[in-house]
């Protein structure tokens, strides 16, 4: 079985291991001129999503991933009080790693493989020369922009949200450091992210439909929101424009958009990699019933998929959509009346563990 993925971000390469793991042949192309793994940037995995990812895709030791045991939200409408609070029992809820280490790993353990190759894109005629060929079994595509995208997925449902999301490492005195916190602003949320005892990830999801904002001016809304660490040095700014989108067809043939491709969200709720991940799941399963068949891997896994998984991803990127709207109405509203019956809400032990189950384990239906 050979399988073509097309990209070289965490997403291709997340699904290439999982894919060799099967013995399946993965042949990944890139581009000539590849992104660097910025250092700033970090992400949060599910404890649901990490099981899954160290048993079918990369085991990784105990010091790559920061334990997240408790979630508090907060509100500048009141006084930076906190009005939501999420914890259970003391257990993990989700875990903290770093994009740049969790990418090399992956990579260095894809290159010894003998079922793995990686090639450099340099011709212009190579998207169409790869489907003329047609000797994989599945190509996937995870890479934004190329030919494959604008002739076979370009349907979708975008929303540009006008922010820009600043990201950051904070270096700071050594705490005892495993509360997320996220800060709901006038200018949108901030959240302080824990990646071990003396450094924490921020990201800071900032309006710009009507203003600017200079990278002193994200450090200060970092230093005043900040009330948990003794900040000793910030890394260098990183920034992106965020925007969300649904695609409407999610193959075409034996050709499958993945990851990004099919779905964006605003990362306040820190589910987009989580999304990803549970994408990589149901594709696996259904990859690994065809092999225990001994069938072939055709469009039929491509449709299977899609079945699986668009309407769960649709529905779940609208709930993460509503969040953002619901926080962004009340920044604009004179009155803290929705702050204070939301920090009501958050008293109901009930909707505490839905909410924790949901941004677990995804939508079940």
């Amino acid at each position: 079985m050979n399988v073509c993925i097309i990209g070289d971000g965490l997403t291709s390469l997340s699904l290439a291991k999982n894919l060799i793991n099967k013995k399946i042949n993965v042949h990944i192309y890139k581009k000539n001129k590849s992104k660097n793994i910025a250092v700033n940037r970090t992400i949060g995995i599910a404890k649901n999503n990490l099981e899954f990812f160290k048993k079918e895709i990369q085991s990784f030791s105990k010091e790559n991933a920061w334990e997240i045991k408790k979630i508090e939200i907060y509100s500048e409408k009141l006084k930076d009080n906190k009005i939501l609070q999420f914890e259970n029992n003391n257990r993990n809820l989700f875990y903290m790693l770093k994009n740049d280490e969790l990418y090399k790993l992956l990579n260095d353990k894809l290159l010894k493989s003998k079922f793995f190759k990686k090639t450099i894109i340099k011709k212009n005629n190579f998207y169409k020369k790869l489907l003329k060929e047609n000797k994989y079994d599945l190509i996937i595509n995870c890479e934004s922009g190329n030919y494959i995208e604008k002739k076979f997925f370009f349907r979708k449902i975008d929303k540009n949200y006008y922010n820009i999301a600043y990201t950051a490492i904070l270096k700071h005195e050594k705490i005892i450091n495993n509360i997320a916190t996220q800060v709901f602003t006038k200018f949108g949320p901030i959240a302080f992210l824990p990646i071990s005892n003396t450094e924490t990830s921020v990201v800071c999801s900032l309006e710009n439909k009507n203003q600017e904002f200079s990278n002193k001016k994200v450090l200060d809304l970092i230093y005043k929101h900040n009330k948990k660490i003794m900040i000793e040095k910030i890394s260098k700014l990183n920034s992106f424009k965020l925007k969300s989108s649904n695609l409407r067809e999610y193959y075409h043939k034996n050709i499958l958009a993945f990851g990004d491709q099919l779905h964006k969200i605003h990362p306040l709720a820190g589910q987009g990699f989580n999304m990803t991940i549970r994408d990589i799941k149901v594709l696996s399963k259904s990859i690994q019933n065809k092999i225990d068949l001994g069938l072939e891997l055709d469009l039929l896994v491509c449709k299977e998929f899609e079945n699986k998984t668009k309407h769960m991803n649709v529905i779940f990127s609208s709930g993460v959509d509503f969040i953002y709207e619901f926080f962004n109405f009340d920044k604009k509203t004179k009155n803290k009346s929705l702050s204070k019956i939301l920090k009501l809400f958050g008293k109901n032990k009930r909707l505490n563990k839905t909410i924790i189950k949901f941004a677990d384990s995804g939508l079940k239906i």
